[in-house]
């Protein structure tokens, strides 16, 4: 398996869902940074299951424990050792799954590549995972600070309803106003009409889908490469990482292939003595290198597989059933994905950085 991100920074992990605990390595890392563990804490709680009714119901205190690489409050240089344990299991839910495929899971797959897995809540292919990534993010995050590079995500879509706003990655959006509602949109109305969806499809058996618009701010110039390492594939690789997703779009994105030259050319201008540029469809990236203009990217996550509508599937035999899959499981799982998105932005910036 590949289990780490990065080849400067670079984060380790190692886990399942019900296992004992997962957890990672953050190496690269560099000394003397002040660690805000209340910080790193408070991101993992935007993570973390059983926040909400349009979450999974399942309770996790989801705390971090540090082993290493820490002291008096600094970072030393040594690899960061983190935990998190596993506290809320409920392995018999999932009794019922261990010979049979769900849809559109890593059932199948991973059966097929390694011969075995863990069967309990999705094993190693489960999203528990991604609570690592906002860990080792979050550290990041506090390195980016001193850089003053900032870090924003929020949700922009959800099924049919949609933030309209063609300019969000130029507005002044508050972490307040994405954090007044769990859906995490920081408009009122639209929040009130995603809820009511996602609601809707909870109370039918359904899931649904969404998208994650996200900000990089204060990038200097230079980072990335020209060639296999793109600052825009290394966010793609990243994200596209995340379960669920399904889309990655950086700058003007798939609106380009609609646009001609003369309006999509970002012109280059002085500004205060600083080269800037009139437009941003380059999304703050040109050639795969940052050229100092805000990075900004939307991702798209489809519907969560695990619906509590009959299925039609095959046992690990070739049998066809009927399956009606128990346990706890998002209705949506787009809101609870901000601050992975935020978190994985984190560890690639850091890691060019």
């Amino acid at each position: 398996m590949y289990n780490t991100l990065g080849n400067k920074i670079t984060l380790s992990t190692f886990g399942e869902s019900h296992g004992l605990a997962i957890g990672g390595v953050l190496d690269g890392y560099p000394s003397n940074v002040i660690i805000d563990l209340d910080y790193v804490q408070a991101q993992l709680n935007k993570r973390k299951p059983g926040q909400s009714s349009i979450s999974t119901p399942r309770k996790e205190d989801d705390v971090v424990e540090f082993l290493s690489g820490i002291f008096e409050g600094k970072s030393t240089g040594a690899p960061i050792g983190f935990i998190i344990r596993n506290n809320n299991q409920n392995s018999a839910e999932y009794n019922a799954l261990k010979n049979v495929y769900r849809p559109s899971h890593a059932d199948y797959t991973y059966t097929q590549k390694y011969q075995h897995r863990d069967h309990r809540g999705g094993g190693r292919s489960s999203n528990r995972e991604s609570a690592n990534w906002v860990v080792a993010g979050a550290l990041c995050q506090l390195l980016l600070n001193i850089h003053d590079i900032k870090i924003q995500a929020f949700v922009s879509v959800i099924g049919t309803v949609k933030y309209e706003n063609e300019m969000w990655y130029n507005t002044c959006i508050t972490e307040q106003s994405i954090e007044a509602t769990p859906v995490r949109c920081p408009d009122t109305d639209t929040c009130t009409a995603m809820i009511n969806l996602i609601n809707e499809c909870k109370a039918q058996g359904n899931t649904v889908g969404g998208v994650i618009n996200c900000t990089i701010k204060n990038v200097p110039v230079g980072l990335g490469n020209p060639v296999f390492m793109k600052l825009q594939a290394q966010l793609a690789h990243a994200m596209l990482s995340i379960n669920a997703t399904k889309g990655f779009e950086y700058g003007s994105g798939f609106n380009s292939a609609e646009m001609l030259g003369a309006t999509h050319n970002d012109a280059f201008t002085i500004n205060d003595n600083k080269v800037t540029t009139t437009t941003n469809n380059s999304g703050g990236i040109q050639g795969g290198i940052s050229n100092g203009e805000t990075i900004y990217f939307r991702v798209a996550f489809k519907p969560v597989a695990s619906i509590a509508s009959t299925q039609h599937t095959i046992t690990t035999n070739n049998e066809q059933v009927e399956l009606n899959i128990k346990g706890r499981h998002d209705p949506c799982v787009v809101p609870r994905a901000v601050p992975i998105v935020e978190a994985l932005a984190a560890i690639v910036i850091a890691n060019n950085l």
